[in-house]
């Protein structure tokens, strides 16, 4: 079973970073793609970051190029986002999402971002 949890939300400066982990309780974790989406008040939920069962292939989302960096470490179980540079706009509720049979079918209950001016 999937169970994903995030932490390392909080409130930050623009300009500063934060880093977000995603743990998964289960055994299958190491054979699935991973993403973060956020979404924030008002807005669809967008896909932030995704990265490859191995970690060999990451995307990104254009607003975060170059900001955003996501990671996996399978021996732990957990992906990372790691977030440099935030500006106001990258407030949101990030959340985690496993990937099944090629959809996002697994998603933790998120964490706040909020960055202040």
């Amino acid at each position: 079973q999937v169970q994903l949890v995030e932490s390392g939300g909080g409130l930050v400066q623009a300009g500063g970073s934060l880093r977000l982990s995603c743990a998964d309780s289960g055994r299958t974790f190491s054979s699935r793609p991973m993403g973060w989406f956020r979404q924030a008040p008002g807005k669809e939920r967008e896909l932030v970051a995704a990265i490859s069962w191995s970690g060999g292939s990451t995307s990104y989302a254009d607003s975060v190029k170059g900001r955003f960096t996501i990671s996996r470490d399978n021996a732990q179980n957990t992906v990372y986002l790691q977030m440099n540079d935030l500006k106001p706009e990258d407030t949101a509720v990030y959340y985690c999402a496993a990937k099944e049979a090629g959809r996002y079918a697994y998603w933790g209950r998120g964490t706040q971002v909020t960055v202040s001016s």
